[in-house]
């Protein structure tokens, strides 16, 4: 990500002060919170709980088979039906429900510290907003922060009081050190053996490129969902004449000239790197959503939510 200067010092590649992250999670905020909780419940009343059980079997309440009676099954669940019909002892299996484990992955790399509002703000209420939709939902939720390395761990926790745990967690992230998706996920992938939903919040401004790194996820057998987050005044910089850029992670600089021609440039590389992007997401069957950080998050949240798949 490149940061630009206009004979002024640069700040180089320190933390970014907290500004105002005290404000992220307000009562607005949470208001919000709750009515995305009712769409979704909305959105996704009515799909079979088949999508979320488990291969195991129990005293559940799906019937799943039958098996022979053998000495000391319990006799609550022997089936008096097809005894009367066949004059067979058979016990009935029922199919155990497990509660969904959602990983939230958020990008905290020093590009997530540009923008207006930064990323790695606007990255902390879509986390914290698909968090709770997921624990109303009585699912089991983990947030996880990493850069070139995996970085902090909020414990897998579940039940929409513990919401709380998820604005403590997030509230002092800050944006520091380089991106290394695939270093970063492979080891996520590696320290993770309860497998899920993988949402993948991050601007992907990875030098290596953002393959590998969302194959981690794939391979480790995870159900990647990629947030690809940018800033309007990334696609169109308000530039001209002679610049340094700055490369906002290392610090490498260039000087350039920047003239309406470089621009247009810039921008039909920047869209041909989304659709690359979008394509390659789209060929793995991978989930993909690109979201403007000037979109209120609520209205993301529901164009993620209603475009289906993301929470059970």
């Amino acid at each position: 990500m490149l940061d630009w200067l206009r004979g002024k010092k640069d700040s180089g590649p320190a933390k970014a002060k907290r500004g105002g992250d005290e404000d992220l999670f307000d009562e607005e905020f949470q208001r919000r919170l709750e009515y995305l909780a009712i769409v979704a419940r909305r959105v996704y009343a009515g799909r079979m709980r088949a999508e979320r059980r488990s291969k195991k079997t129990g005293a559940g309440i799906e019937f799943a088979d039958h098996r022979d009676y053998v000495p000391g099954d319990d006799f609550r669940y022997l089936d008096w039906n097809v005894y009367q019909r066949t004059g067979r002892l058979l016990v009935r299996l029922f199919e155990e429900e497990e509660d969904l484990s959602v990983y939230v992955l958020l990008d905290t790399s020093r590009s997530m510290g540009m923008g207006s509002p930064r990323k790695i703000d606007y990255g902390k209420k879509l986390a914290a907003a698909l968090g709770y939709v997921a624990l109303a939902n009585l699912d089991r939720v983990s947030i996880l922060s990493f850069t070139d390395r995996m970085e902090e761990r909020l414990a897998p926790t579940r039940g929409k009081n513990r919401i709380f745990k998820l604005f403590e967690f997030l509230r002092p992230l800050q944006p520091d050190g380089e991106t290394g998706l695939q270093d970063a996920l492979k080891t996520f992938a590696a320290q993770n053996k309860r497998r899920g939903i993988a949402i993948l919040i991050s601007d992907l401004y990875d030098p290596a490129g953002f393959e590998d790194g969302i194959n981690q996820l794939r391979y480790a057998k995870f159900e990647p969902y990629v947030i690809h987050l940018f800033d309007p005044i990334e696609v169109e910089p308000p530039l001209h004449g002679d610049v340094r850029l700055v490369d906002h992670e290392t610090g490498e600089a260039r000087d350039v000239t920047i003239t309406p021609r470089i621009l247009a440039k810039y921008k039909a590389a920047h869209e041909a790197y989304r659709k690359e992007i979008a394509d390659f997401c789209g060929q793995k069957q991978v989930a993909y959503h690109a979201l403007r950080t000037d979109v209120p998050f609520d209205e993301a949240i529901l164009s993620v939510l209603r475009s289906g798949g993301l929470v059970r």
